[in-house]
């Protein structure tokens, strides 16, 4: 047996793709197991996630995302943008679509940079405020935790934003996990590490559950950490915001935007 799938990246945040649009290549039951084995850098292919595309049951594409440890994720930012450049490109789209993900219906319009793929994606709004957990005066809930001072949305997926002076310096991979794993979040959480560069601008660093590590970008992080410094009055409603693997421009209003790159890496078969 054969099973084709097309490697992606966007801002180094890479994928696996599975091509499920005509029909199932790996039953619901395996997906996880398949995520286990084949993110394995050293071991299989490698990479932070396991994409699956396939027809809705609404008009439009449908994708799960399945990450190093097994788990299924809600959505991914950077992983949405990767696959609208596979459907694109294979012509299951011709324009603006939207994708059914367990964080809801995600709208994606594309376009070209000088010959550069980039996809603008209609996040879900943020929302500050955890179940059952009451909100400070100012509409947003913190915490300290592990002596950072924790800020906590979702945009999609469950992020906690601490905001420092000398990202450089943060260990993440030491410091990420208490927060991560924290009773604040039931279902775990990404944690980001943030710095303010300018008016409208931040660095970010990001650990990633589902992967257990920092990873190069993470769409739904650029997003929290703007959403949070906006809330703030750290910067306005347009943010750069700089991830390890590249930038990723942030629009918050009357609807939450992100836009950024996708790049196909290589393409391959794995025999069975």
């Amino acid at each position: 047996m054969e099973l084709h799938f097309t490697k992606l990246q966007g801002n180094g945040n890479d994928f696996i793709l599975i091509d499920e649009y005509e029909c199932v290549a790996i039953p619901d039951e395996m997906k996880a197991e398949f995520a286990q084995i084949y993110l394995d850098r050293r071991f299989g292919i490698g990479g932070d996630g396991v994409l699956y595309l396939s027809l809705s049951e609404q008009p439009g594409l449908k994708m799960r995302l399945f990450q190093p440890d097994g788990s299924e994720a809600e959505m991914c930012g950077n992983g949405i943008r990767c696959f609208a450049k596979y459907a694109y490109d294979q012509g299951y789209i011709k324009g603006p679509c939207k994708v059914e993900t367990l964080a809801g219906i995600i709208p994606v319009d594309i376009s070209y940079h000088d010959e550069d793929f980039l996809a603008s994606i209609g996040m879900p709004e943020p929302k500050f405020l955890r179940k059952d957990i009451p909100a400070t005066g100012d509409g947003e809930y913190k915490e300290e935790i592990g002596g950072f001072e924790v800020y906590a949305v979702n945009t999609g997926v469950p992020h906690a934003v601490i905001f420092t002076d000398a990202l450089d310096s943060v260990a993440v991979s030491e410091s990420a996990p208490p927060i991560r794993k924290h009773t604040t979040f039931p279902n775990g959480a990404n944690v980001n590490f943030v710095q303010r560069t300018g008016e409208n601008s931040l660095r970010i660093r990001t650990y990633e559950r589902g992967v257990e590590d920092e990873t190069l970008s993470c769409g739904t992080g650029a997003t929290a950490a703007a959403a949070v410094a906006h809330h703030l009055g750290y910067v306005g409603p347009n943010v750069e915001v700089e991830t390890r693997g590249g930038p990723l421009t942030i629009s918050l209003g009357a609807e939450t935007k992100m836009e950024g790159p996708a790049v196909t890496v290589f393409s391959g078969t794995i025999t069975f």
